[in-house]
């Protein structure tokens, strides 16, 4: 696999860049050594030597990952379709143009979610958008409203003892926490995740879907969602019967495998290249998710049944733009990541799907924040308390 080509790095050169970090961390603890920055042209040259720098010398390794690297995947992995680099002709992008996007025969899902946290409520708005190329769109919302004071009149000195303990255990107000609160933020991200792929399946009428991130999400195998027989029962028969629709393909904006990214940048315009299967990357959600039986169980029989059958790759639209991993379904992985590579030449600079930024944006301009809180700020308006509730940030002049 790649990573056993990467993990034959000396140690202490896999080191290197991190000591290097460190060193400049401590002595920039000397202060003598800054300065007021008068004149920015020597600092915009300094800027300019480490960009050239650190360009050149990624460009060395892209050469050898192309050159030494890559070809070892056809070796290794025989069992994966189109094993090695693959590419695309011109051709075959004009095929995916005009007959599978440009007619509509792509959906795309996006979301987005909006959090006002004040001491007494907080809400959450959750917004989900389908679109297609030939004007068919979709607009979905939820909202969930989080209050930690509900007063029964029974003993109310106790209840705002255990009210005081409640926010002694939550973070600060307006910012997504640990502990309790980022088990709350958590389950919140699991839930967008959810109603994206529910949605997607459920209300797209088109053959083809396409969704942004992982379509098997952290969110969705951890703690909230990995809490409940029932609550994993119904994500995992959602998760399958995306699987066997199997006409799907999903692109994530950013990952946290660098190294993949530093090995696709290896690839040449209208190229991809598959890496593995989704099974791996699953187990060790699963392993670090610590869920209980029979949730445990459960999660690890859909990995056993579906993992294998979710393919992993990059691919590359133009020399302009980073690559990008994809997740697609063994049987139709070729056109999925054809439908891809076409949609992301249409912004070659960015080679991003448009059609997810097209749902992206269609969510930002339905589900405006401003809009949202605009409603909320009105309402302690209404109450007599326009200002006393509002974070320092929601009152900040800009």
């Amino acid at each position: 696999m790649i990573s056993k080509y990467i993990g034959q790095l000396p140690e202490d050169l896999s080191k290197t860049g991190q000591r290097e970090f460190e060193e400049a961390i401590v002595s920039s603890l000397d202060l003598s050594t800054w300065r007021m920055e008068i004149d920015l042209s020597s600092v915009y040259d300094r800027i300019e030597y480490e960009v050239l720098q650190a360009v050149r010398q990624e460009e060395s390794a892209i050469k050898i990952i192309r050159n030494e690297i890559l070809p070892q995947l056809k070796i290794e992995r025989p069992e994966l379709p189109f094993s090695g680099i693959q590419k695309f002709t011109v051709d075959q992008i004009e095929k995916a143009h005009r007959g599978l996007l440009f007619n509509g025969g792509v959906t795309a899902v996006d979301a987005t979610r909006v959090t006002h946290d004040t001491l007494p409520i907080t809400i959450t708005q959750i917004g989900v958008c389908l679109v297609s190329y030939n004007g068919h769109f979709g607009s979905y919302a939820h909202r969930l409203f989080r209050r930690d004071l509900r007063m029964r009149g029974e003993n109310m000195l106790e209840e705002v003892m255990q009210l005081l303990e409640t926010r002694k255990k939550r973070g600060a107000q307006g910012i997504e926490e640990d502990d309790a609160g980022r088990f709350s933020s958590l389950a919140q991200r699991g839930l967008m995740a959810y109603a994206e792929r529910g949605i997607l399946m459920n209300e797209a009428t088109s053959q083809w879907r396409m969704g942004h991130g992982n379509p098997f999400p952290y969110e969705l195998f951890v703690n909230f969602w990995a809490s409940k027989e029932e609550i994993t029962k119904t994500t995992l028969t959602l998760l399958s019967n995306l699987v066997e629709h199997q006409r799907f393909v999903f692109v994530p904006s950013s990952t946290s495998s660098r190294h993949l990214i530093t090995i696709g940048n290896a690839l040449e315009p209208l190229e991809f290249v598959i890496i593995d299967t989704a099974k791996a990357g699953l187990l060790r959600i699963i392993e670090n998710g610590n869920a209980r039986e029979p949730m445990r169980g459960m999660q690890l029989d859909f990995v056993e049944k579906y993992g294998d059958q979710i393919i992993v790759g990059l691919f590359k639209c133009s020399s302009m733009a980073p690559p990008y991993l994809f997740y697609a379904h063994r049987e139709h992985v070729h056109t999925a990541v054809l439908i891809a590579i076409a949609d992301g030449l249409l912004q070659e600079h960015r080679g991003f799907p448009m059609l997810i930024d097209l749902a992206d944006q269609i969510c930002y301009s339905t589900f405006h924040p401003e809009t949202f809180f605009a409603s909320i700020r009105q309402a302690y308006v209404e109450v007599g308390q326009p200002f006393k509730f509002l974070s320092e940030r929601e009152t900040r002049n800009r």
